[in-house]
């Protein structure tokens, strides 16, 4: 979850809004890749979810870290409630505890997954020390929800207030769900529209060959990914698969009409969230917000509330694909690479978008339903997911190998690789979530408990 914005000055006009967007363009050698990942901690005798303090905690953790390995502290209250290192990254909490890495921009997959190696590798280190774990899922499968703590972070209270109002499983989305994603650039507007028709429509494919999450209140809840689930099942004004961007006249003016719809959650001021729940930034840009009368945003007010807008796909400076579950190892360095490897070259990108360009929004929707239901044997309006991903990590596969960087100091032509555990669900057809439902019905027995110890990091 981001953490509050900062800097730029006072909004003078809706073309700040579309500007801000726009000053991302990069050109094609100054795009990095920027890899997030979230895992769930728990304490290693009970199996219980770590509380925030104590000596088994989410706060030991932050300490640690920031103690054995030269992370810097961010507080908010009091509170230490992340980190932050020179090169960018940050170590920051999700509502429930989960322990995300906000990676630095880089260039290459070799360093993402050198940077991953490197950090799971302090957190074991920490961890063991205080007698701690983390699991890499995309939904708690034993926890109830009021088993879960609340991170000591004002912009949680508030949206645990709005998410018992709008949809249905909000407050299950914040605190028992885990993601990977990653963050690309894109060099124009033309470029961004392109890339982002592309992640939204493919972002059902991600979701089903990522499916991680069968499991829910101890027992399988009948769908590959339950997190994609839940996010069907959110505030529709700020979720989806935004048909919008399929439309003529789409750019970055069009995603700032549509963001400007979407009710804000808050405003940061002096280290404090000020509640503006339901509330409108059309209002605000005149100084009539209700929250901060006669009062007008800043650019930092207009970063923090694209933060609060969740579609399968978004952009901010970037762009962000958000449809897959959190996972193993093997698949933490592989979505970076799905996303390069179909973006990041323009022959793939193209190719990508030959692949699902005459779906319709009903497609679109259907896939996404499908994915989270059956992962790659589920089909909408005849489009199969398993024969599309097949596809797909193809032309990712053939982007990559454009791309040709190499890594392991040359000895490693290009990226590829970074494909396999992919590779290996579209030969089998079988992606995590299946592998988990085969040993919870077969040599776990239905012990369930068992997910820990085979599956931590």
């Amino acid at each position: 979850m981001s953490i509050p914005q900062q800097g730029g000055g006072p909004i003078e006009s809706f073309d700040d809004l579309a500007n801000y967007l726009a000053s991302g363009c990069k050109p094609k050698d100054a795009w990095r890749i920027g890899t997030e990942h979230e895992k769930f901690g728990y304490c290693k005798d009970t199996l219980k979810p770590l509380p925030y303090d104590g000596p088994r905690s989410i706060k030991a953790m932050l300490e640690g870290l920031a103690q054995d390995y030269g992370w810097s502290p961010v507080h908010e209250g009091g509170n230490i409630i992340g980190l932050s290192w020179p090169d960018g990254a940050n170590v920051s909490l999700e509502p429930g505890g989960q322990l995300e890495l906000s990676g630095a921009a880089l260039e290459t997959i070799h360093q993402t997954c050198d940077e991953v190696n490197e950090h799971l590798r302090e957190v074991q280190n920490v961890a063991d020390r205080i007698g701690a774990r983390f699991i890499g899922l995309g939904a708690a499968p034993i926890w109830r929800q009021d088993e879960m703590p609340m991170m000591p972070k004002g912009r949680y209270r508030l949206m645990t207030d709005y998410m018992d109002r709008v949809g249905t499983m909000g407050k299950t989305m914040m605190y028992r769900t885990c993601t990977v994603q990653v963050n690309l650039d894109f060099a124009s507007e033309a470029d961004m529209v392109q890339k982002f028709r592309v992640a939204l429509a493919l972002q059902p494919i991600a979701t089903a060959l990522f499916a991680n999450s069968p499991f829910l209140d101890g027992k399988p809840n009948g769908r590959k990914s339950w997190r994609s689930h839940i996010w069907q099942n959110l505030d529709p004004a700020r979720t989806g698969m935004l048909p919008f961007v399929f439309e003529d006249g789409m750019g970055f003016e069009r995603y700032v009409d549509y963001a400007l719809d979407v009710h804000m959650y808050f405003v940061y001021r002096d280290g404090k969230y000020i509640n503006a729940l339901g509330q409108s930034f059309r209002d605000f840009l005149k100084g009539e917000l209700p929250a901060l009368p006669g009062e007008k945003p800043t650019l930092s007010d207009w970063a923090d509330h694209l933060t609060t807008i969740f579609p399968e796909a978004r952009i901010k400076k970037y762009m962000e694909m958000r449809g897959a579950d959190g996972g193993p190892w093997r698949r933490l360095c592989a979505l970076p690479a799905l996303w390069v490897g179909l973006l990041y070259d323009q022959g793939a990108l193209d190719a990508a978008w030959d692949l699902a360009k005459a779906w319709d929004a009903e497609t679109r929707d259907g896939l996404r339903a499908a994915a989270s239901l059956h992962g790659l044997q589920g089909e909408a309006n005849g489009v199969k997911l398993h024969d599309i991903a097949r596809e797909a990590v193809a032309i990712s596969q053939a982007g990559l190998k454009a791309r040709a960087r190499p890594g392991a100091g040359g000895l490693v032509p290009d990226e590829t690789h970074f494909l396999n555990a992919l590779q290996d669900s579209v030969e089998t057809g079988k992606v995590p979530a299946d592998e988990l439902l085969e040993k919870y019905h077969g040599e776990w027995a239905g012990d369930l408990t068992r997910i820990y110890a085979d599956y931590s990091y």
